[in-house]
């Protein structure tokens, strides 16, 4: 019934080992483990605002012997200075557009760090679903929002029973 991270990147995402990805309000790092562990020779980085969850990434890298995680304290709805423009092949915004302020801001980060041709995968509560956040993020305004940033629709599926998953792709500098 549950998310399972590594699952949804096999299944929805098409990588390459030596892709570099940014899981934005990474957390405790569900995702960031699963993905740099598929990405064994490119880089994630691990981005949020909190030290707490960065220090649980870190020390999950640290017990799994991955290497490749950097970690970056930053607030994702501004400019990550750490974080170079068309640089990413992936971005990762799950669980997270819920609870943030400015979605526009968050959007327009990612299309400024992912390369042209660059997904963004984004996970978010069911608007319907009893459990979760009691204010949710309706698939029609990402849609609107990755639009309006200059993405396009790569995919949409079913992330478990509670949750969605869109895929979009950066078609323009």
């Amino acid at each position: 019934g549950f998310i399972n991270p590594r699952k949804i990147i096999n299944d929805q995402l098409v990588l390459e080992s030596t892709m570099n990805a940014a899981d934005l309000g990474c957390g405790s790092g569900e995702w960031t483990i699963p993905l740099a562990e598929s990405l064994e020779n490119g880089k994630v980085y691990a981005v949020d605002l909190l030290d707490e969850p960065l220090s649980v990434v870190r020390g999950k890298a640290r017990d799994k012997g991955i290497e490749n995680i950097e970690v970056v304290k930053s607030d994702i709805e501004g400019v990550i200075p750490r974080l170079l423009a068309n640089s990413m092949d992936l971005v990762l915004a799950t669980n997270l557009l819920f609870q943030v302020r400015d979605r526009r801001a968050v959007f327009a980060e990612a299309g400024r760090i992912l390369k042209v041709g660059g997904r963004m995968l984004v996970i978010e509560w069911n608007e319907d679903t009893a459990i979760g956040p009691e204010q949710k993020v309706a698939k029609k305004e990402l849609k609107d929002l990755a639009a309006a940033s200059g993405f396009m629709p790569a995919g949409e599926f079913k992330a478990g029973n509670f949750h969605y998953g869109l895929v979009f792709k950066k078609n323009r500098l």
